[in-house]
C-alpha cells in the first residue's frame, strides 16, 4: 500500500501480507541511470539520432512513438471483448519493484538533462498552449476510450510509453495519470496506484485531488487495508494543501466511488459526514439583487400537468435519448403511391440490407488490421474509438449518413464531423449508463417534477435551486455533472473520415439497376472528388446520380434524425452549472462555439456566479408548446402540391430547371456560345442544389411538426458566445421562419381578458407591415375596418379573398386571423382561452441601446425611447434624409442622383440602417442595397452598381448626422479593441449580469489532418496561441458588445416575467407572451431596460479594460466620451419602445 511524500515514495506492505517496507528514493534511480548511461554510450548516440528525427516532426494529433518495446506488466489479460476480465491477482512486491526499475532503466536518454538539475521538469499544469492542450485532451480521451472498451492493458502500455520519452512526457498532466489510477482503484490494486504516484513524481507533477481520491477509493475497496496507511495518505494530502471536504465537493464520482471514498475515510474518522453546502452565494450583479433576495410577492408559474404526467413524459424522453435516433413519418408519405415509388422503395430496401452486410464485414476487417498494426508502436490510433459501440451501430450511423446526403454532395470535413459527432453522442450516453447515472437522474427528476406540476404545493424557489437542493439530498452514488470527457475536434474528424473512407471504398451498386443493360458492373455509390471554393480546393463526397434518382423517386415515407433534433417531451433539466443542463442524456454545451474552441468554456468555468444567466435560460426552456394543427395541415397540403414561392413554401425538385446538356467538343459552337452554355449549366446546377436544400429544410421542419402534432413539447435553450439565447433543436423551433412560427402556439391557454382581443388585432396589423407609422389606436381601428377580410381569411384561407397572403408574414397573419375569428365568435371573448403568442418588437433595438448608452436625445427620439404620439420610424427618417441629399445632388447635375429619383424608399435603406449598428461595412452595405434595387423591376439594371455605391455613402452620412452619440461610442469601442489586439490580447468583457465574453478571433493557422482519403486542411482561427486578428477584433467589438447588452436586457425581462407568473419567450429583441399579459410584459421590459442602462455600463467597461490590459499604455483612449442629457426614465412612458 502506499505513502507518498515529496522527496521519497514509500511502498508500505499492508501487515496482512507479511512485514517489511521498502523505501525507494529518486537518488537511487539517478545513480542507476548514470551507470546505464556510461555503459551504453554508443547505443545511445545511435538511438538519439533516431529520436531526433521522431521529435522534429510537429506533434499533431498522432504523436510519433519510439519503437522500444516494453515488457507487459502482466496485471491484465489483453482483451478484445468489451468486458474487463479480472486481473491475474497481484504481483509479488519484489516483482513490482523490479518492474518499476525496468521501466526506469529504459527511460529515454534525454533524461540526462533532468538529472543534472534536481528541479522537476515542470511543476504544475498551468498555462498550457492550445496545441499541447489538444494533445493532452487527445491522450485523455484515448485512455478513456481504451478503458471504456475494456482494453486496460492498451491504456496502461500507452501511458507508460508516453511517460518514458521526455519529449512526450511534457504533454502529460496529473489528470492523465489519474485516469489510470481510477482503473486500478476499481480493481483494488493499490501497488499499481503506488507506481503511478512514483511516475507522477518523476514527471515533476504534484498529485491533485483526483490522485488522492483514487488512492483512498482503492483503500476503501480493500477489506484488509490498514488504518495506518489511510491516515498517512490523508496527512500527506493535507501537506499538499488539499482537504477531505474538497474531495467531496470537487471530484466527479462514477458508480459507487463516492461510497468507497467515504468508507475509507470513516475507517479513520468514524463519524465523518461530508458537508452539504448548497451554493447559495447571492448573484453578484446589483441588477438582480432584489430578484433573489425579496421573493415575498413572486408567483412562479406552474405547468399545466400533474406530477404523474410529467414523470411519464420523462420516461418517454429518456427512451428517445437512449436510442440516440428517432425515425418519424415524412409528410410526403401522404402523397398517393405510384407503381414506380413502390419499385424504388423495394430496390432501396434490398440495397440497404446488402450495404449493411458489406459495411459490417469491411469494418471488422479494418479493425483487425488496426488492432494488429499498433502493438509495438505506441501512438494514438483509432482502434479504441472503433470499439466503443457495437459494430452494427457504426454501420447504422454510416447508412444514415448515406440517406441524408444531398444530391450535390457534402464536403468531406462536414460529413466526417457529423459522423464523428454521432459516435461521440452514443458513447457519451453509454458512459452515463455505465457510470450508473441514469437511475440517479430518474430519481432526482421525479422529485423535481414536484416543483413544476399543478397538483403539488407552491414553491418559492427557482428550478435550478430546487435541482441543486435535490442533488445535495441524494448525494450518494454518481455525480450527475461533468462525467463525460469531450473529444478534441480533431479526433471527431479523424474518426469520421475513417468511416467515410470505409463507405466510399465498399458501397457499390449494379450499374444496370435502373435500366438493364448489357454491360452490368458494380459501381461505387459515393465518389470522392475535389471542387474549388473560391481559391481553395475542397474534398467532396458526392452520391452517384443513380442513387440520387432512386432516392428522389422513392419519396421514402420515413426520416431518421438524431434525437437532439426533436423538441423534448418533458421539461428540460435546468442548467445548474456550465457542464450540466438541457437534455437528459445528450451532451449539450451551455455556450455554442466554433468547433474546437475551448477558451469560452474555460472562462465560464472560472466565473463565480452565473445564476441569473442560467435561470433565464431555464425559464425560456420551461415554456411548453404545442402545434397549431389546422394551420399545419394547410401548409402540408401546399407543400405536397407544388409549393408556393409567394408563401415561402419551396416547390418539389420536379419543378427545378432542367440542366442543359451540351458537348463541349462539338465544333458547331463558337467559343462565346460554349462559354455561355457553360455558365447556364453552372447556374442551373446551383439553382437545383439551392432548391434541394430549401425543400429538405421544409420537409424536416414540417415532418417534425407533424410528428409532434398531438404532443406538448419543450425547447431546451443555450447561448452563443455573446450571450444571445437559442433553442437547441436546430430545425424546428420558434426562431425559425414565418412558416415555423405560425405552426407554434403556447401549450398553456389563458383567457383574453378585457384587452386581449385588442392586442390580437394590433398584433395582426403588425404582422401585415401595413401601418408601421400609425399609433396603436390607429392600428386597432384599421383592424376593425377589415374584420370582413379577417374572417374570410380564417374561413376560406385558400379559396376566399386571400387577404392574408399579402401580409409581410402571411402564415402568422393567417394563424392570427383564425384566433381572432374564434375569439369573436365565442360566447364571451373576455373569457375566450387563447394559446396564441403576441409579439412586441424592439424598434431598431441596437440603436436603442446605443442611444441609451450615450443618453443621446435626437437618437433616443428617433428609436422611440422618448414617448411620442405615433411611432418614430428611424428607417423612414434615414430614407427622408437620403432623399434630401439626393435632391441636392440631382439639382447640381449628378447623373446617378437623377436616375434614383422616386426609388429611395424605407425598404431600400432598412437593412443597411439596421446592420450599421452591428458593424456592417460600406462594402457589405453596398451589397445589401444592390440586392434591394435589383428587386425593383422598374429600376434600370445598368445603374445598379453606381446607385448602390452612391446610396451607401449617403446612408452612412445621414446616420452620422442623426446619431452623433452612437458614432462616438462605436468609434471608442473600435479604437479600444484595436489597441487591445495590437498589444497581443483578445478583447474580453463581462456583461452586467456577470457573463464573461471573449472574442475568439485569431490569425488563422493551418493544421493538416492526414488520413488515407486525403489531407484535410483545417483553418483554425480560434487558437489562443496565435496573435489576435486585429481587423476582426476591432470590427466585431461594437456589434458583439451591443448583442451582449440586448441579451442582458432579454434575460432580465425573462427573470422578472417569471417571478410575475407570465409565460415569456423571446427571439432576441422580439418578446412573446399571451394576449392577457402583454401589458405586464411591456411594463417589465421597460423597467428592466431603464435598470440596465441605469448602471454605468461604459464606465464599468472602461475600468475593466484598463485594469485588464493597461499597464501605462492607452489609458486616455479607454475612457468613453461624456454622455448627453437624455432622461432614461422617459422610456417607461414610451408606448413604441417595444410595440
Amino acid at each position: 500500500v502506499l505513502d507518498v511524500q515529496h522527496a521519497k515514495v514509500q511502498f508500505v506492505k499492508a501487515p496482512s501480507h507479511g512485514r517489511g517496507a521498502f523505501k525507494s528514493q529518486p537518488s537511487r534511480w539517478i545513480e542507476k541511470l548514470t551507470q546505464e548511461k556510461k555503459n551504453k554510450l554508443k547505443k545511445q548516440q545511435h538511438l538519439q539520432q533516431k529520436m531526433q528525427t521522431g521529435v522534429k516532426e510537429k506533434p499533431t494529433i498522432i504523436s510519433k512513438g519510439t519503437t522500444s518495446s516494453l515488457m507487459s506488466t502482466g496485471t491484465t489479460h489483453k482483451t478484445i471483448s468489451t468486458k474487463v476480465k479480472k486481473s491475474r491477482g497481484h504481483l509479488k512486491l519484489s516483482d513490482e519493484i523490479h518492474a518499476v526499475e525496468e521501466l526506469e532503466k529504459r527511460l529515454n536518454q534525454q533524461v540526462s538533462h533532468w538529472t543534472s538539475s534536481s528541479k522537476p521538469e515542470h511543476s504544475q499544469e498551468g498555462s498550457v498552449g492550445s496545441a499541447c492542450q489538444d494533445i493532452q485532451l487527445s491522450i485523455g480521451s484515448y485512455l478513456e476510450a481504451c478503458i471504456f472498451a475494456g482494453d486496460v492493458e492498451r491504456a496502461h502500455r500507452f501511458l507508460l510509453s508516453q511517460h518514458r520519452v521526455m519529449s512526450r512526457r511534457k504533454h502529460l498532466n496529473t489528470g492523465v495519470y489519474n485516469i489510470m489510477m481510477r482503473v486500478w482503484a476499481k480493481k483494488g490494486t493499490l501497488n499499481q496506484i503506488g507506481r503511478i504516484f512514483i511516475l507522477l513524481e518523476e514527471a515533476g507533477l504534484k498529485p491533485n485531488l483526483g490522485s488522492y481520491f483514487a488512492a483512498l477509493e482503492c483503500m476503501g475497496r480493500n477489506p484488509n487495508c490498514s488504518p495506518k496507511v489511510i491516515s498517512r495518505c490523508l496527512s500527506q494530502m493535507e501537506e499538499d494543501g488539499l482537504s477531505v471536504a474538497e474531495l467531496f465537493s470537487q471530484c466527479v464520482f462514477r458508480q459507487d466511488e463516492r461510497d468507497m471514498l467515504l468508507k475509507a475515510i470513516r475507517i479513520i474518522k468514524p463519524d465523518y459526514q461530508p458537508s452539504l453546502n448548497m451554493h447559495t452565494s447571492q448573484c453578484s450583479s446589483s441588477l438582480v439583487q432584489d430578484f433573489y433576495t425579496q421573493r415575498a410577492d413572486h408567483t412562479y408559474p406552474k405547468l399545466d400537468f400533474t406530477q404523474e404526467d410529467l414523470q411519464e413524459r420523462f420516461k418517454h424522453q429518456l427512451s428517445v435519448e437512449q436510442a440516440c435516433t428517432v425515425t418519424i413519418d415524412s409528410v410526403e408519405a401522404a402523397k398517393p403511391v405510384t407503381e414506380n415509388m413502390v419499385k424504388m422503395r423495394e430496390l432501396l430496401a434490398e440495397q440497404r440490407i446488402e450495404w449493411q452486410q458489406i459495411l459490417l464485414q469491411a469494418l471488422r476487417e479494418s479493425k483487425m488490421i488496426l488492432e494488429k498494426s499498433n502493438t509495438r508502436d505506441y501512438r494514438l490510433n483509432l482502434y479504441p474509438y472503433l470499439c466503443l459501440l457495437e459494430d452494427k451501430e457504426y454501420v447504422d450511423i454510416m447508412i444514415q449518413s448515406v440517406v441524408n446526403l444531398p444530391p450535390s454532395g457534402e464536403s468531406l470535413k462536414i460529413l466526417a464531423r457529423d459522423l464523428g459527432n454521432r459516435v461521440y453522442t452514443k458513447y457519451a450516453v453509454r458512459q452515463k449508463h455505465q457510470n450508473q447515472m441514469v437511475e440517479k437522474l430518474g430519481s432526482i427528476y421525479n422529485a423535481y417534477t414536484d416543483l413544476l406540476a399543478k397538483d403539488t404545493k407552491v414553491y418559492d424557489i427557482l428550478p435550478r435551486e430546487q435541482w441543486c437542493k435535490l442533488e445535495m439530498e441524494q448525494s450518494s452514488g454518481p455525480t450527475l455533472q461533468g462525467g463525460e470527457t469531450s473529444w478534441p475536434y480533431i479526433v471527431t474528424l479523424e474518426l469520421g473520415t475513417y468511416l467515410v473512407d470505409i463507405m466510399v471504398k465498399n458501397l457499390k451498386i449494379n450499374s444496370d439497376i435502373l435500366n438493364p443493360a448489357f454491360d452490368r458492373k458494380l459501381i461505387p455509390i459515393l465518389y470522392h472528388m475535389y471542387t474549388f471554393r473560391s481559391t481553395r480546393q475542397v474534398g467532396f463526397i458526392k452520391p452517384h446520380p443513380i442513387l440520387t434518382q432512386m432516392q428522389q423517386e422513392a419519396m421514402e415515407t420515413k426520416l431518421t434524425f438524431d434525437s437532439y433534433v426533436m423538441p423534448m417531451l418533458c421539461p428540460p433539466v435546468p442548467w445548474t452549472s456550465v457542464k450540466f443542463g438541457a437534455y437528459l442524456l445528450t451532451p449539450t454545451k451551455l455556450m455554442r462555439t466554433v468547433d474546437g474552441a475551448t477558451q469560452h468554456e474555460e472562462l465560464l468555468e472560472k466565473s463565480q456566479n452565473l445564476h441569473a444567466v442560467l435561470d433565464s435560460l431555464n425559464q425560456l426552456g420551461n415554456c411548453a408548446w404545442k402545434i397549431n394543427k389546422r394551420l399545419l395541415d394547410i401548409i402540408i397540403s401546399i407543400f405536397n402540391d407544388r409549393g408556393s414561392d409567394k408563401l415561402d413554401i419551396p416547390p418539389p425538385l420536379s419543378e427545378a430547371p432542367k440542366i442543359p446538356h451540351f458537348n463541349p467538343q462539338d465544333p458547331t459552337y463558337t467559343a462565346s456560345e460554349k462559354a455561355h452554355m457553360k455558365r447556364q449549366v453552372i447556374s442551373a446546377k446551383k439553382k437545383c442544389s439551392e432548391m434541394h436544400s430549401l425543400r429538405m429544410d421544409a420537409l424536416y421542419k414540417l415532418s417534425i411538426a407533424n410528428h409532434m402534432r398531438d404532443e406538448t413539447f419543450w425547447f431546451p435553450h443555450n447561448m452563443d458566445f455573446r450571450g444571445r439565447t437559442y433553442p437547441c433543436p436546430p430545425y424546428f423551433n420558434h426562431l425559425g421562419s414565418d412558416v415555423t412560427r405560425a405552426i407554434l402556439v403556447f401549450a398553456e391557454g389563458k383567457p383574453l381578458g378585457p384587452k386581449g382581443l385588442d392586442w390580437l388585432k394590433i398584433h395582426l396589423v403588425n404582422l401585415t407591415g401595413l401601418k408601421k407609422r400609425s399609433s396603436l389606436q390607429g392600428r386597432l381601428e384599421y383592424a376593425n375596418t377589415i374584420m370582413e377580410d379577417i374572417l374570410d381569411s380564417a374561413d376560406n384561407p385558400l379559396n376566399g379573398k386571400k387577404w392574408w397572403m399579402n401580409a409581410d408574414e402571411p402564415w402568422q397573419a393567417l394563424a392570427c386571423c383564425m384566433e381572432i375569428a374564434n375569439a369573436v365568435r365565442s360566447p364571451d371573448p373576455v373569457k375566450f382561452i387563447s394559446h396564441f403568442p403576441v409579439h412586441q418588437d424592439g424598434s431598431c433595438n441596437g440603436l436603442q441601446h446605443y442611444a441609451a448608452l450615450g443618453r443621446d436625445v435626437i437618437g433616443a427620439t428617433s428609436v422611440n425611447l422618448m414617448p411620442c404620439d405615433v411611432p418614430q420610424d428611424v428607417y423612414s427618417g434615414v430614407a427622408q434624409q437620403v432623399e434630401e441629399l439626393r435632391t441636392r445632388d440631382a439639382e447640381s447635375g449628378l447623373k446617378i442622383a437623377q436616375v434614383l429619383e422616386g426609388f429611395i424608399s424605407r425598404k431600400v435603406v432598412k437593412q443597411t440602417v439596421m446592420t450599421v449598428v452591428y458593424g456592417v461595412t460600406r462594402y457589405g452595405g453596398r451589397l445589401q442595397i444592390e440586392k434591394r434595387l435589383k428587386e425593383i423591376d422598374e429600376f434600370p439594371k445598368e445603374y445598379v452598381w453606381d446607385a448602390s455605391h452612391y446610396l451607401v455613402r449617403q446612408v452612412f452620412s445621414a446616420l452620422k448626422e442623426m446619431f452623433t452619440g452612437t458614432r462616438e461610442i462605436q468609434d471608442w469601442l473600435t479604437e479600444s479593441a484595436r489597441l487591445i489586439s495590437k498589444s497581443g490580447h483578445t478583447v474580453e468583457w463581462v456583461t452586467p449580469l456577470g457573463l464573461p465574453i471573449i472574442q475568439p478571433y485569431h490569425r488563422t493557422r493551418n493544421q493538416v489532418l492526414k488520413s488515407t482519403m486525403q489531407h484535410i486542411n483545417l483553418k483554425i482561427s480560434h487558437d489562443t496561441k496565435e496573435r489576435p486578428d486585429t481587423v476582426k477584433q476591432k470590427n466585431a467589438f461594437p456589434p458583439n458588445f451591443i448583442h451582449s447588452l440586448d441579451s442582458t436586457h432579454m434575460m432580465l425581462t425573462a427573470l422578472h416575467c417569471y417571478s410575475a407568473g407570465l409565460t415569456f419567450v423571446s427571439v432576441h429583441d422580439c418578446f412573446w407572451t399571451h394576449a392577457l399579459t402583454v401589458d405586464t410584459m411591456n411594463k417589465v421590459c421597460r423597467e428592466q431596460f431603464v435598470a440596465l442602462h441605469g448602471q454605468p455600463i461604459l464606465q464599468e467597461l472602461s475600468n475593466f479594460l484598463l485594469q485588464k490590459y493597461c499597464t501605462g499604455i492607452c489609458s486616455d483612449t479607454l475612457h468613453p466620451a461624456s454622455p448627453g442629457d437624455f432622461d432614461l426614465q422617459r422610456v417607461k412612458e414610451s408606448t413604441y419602445f417595444f410595440s
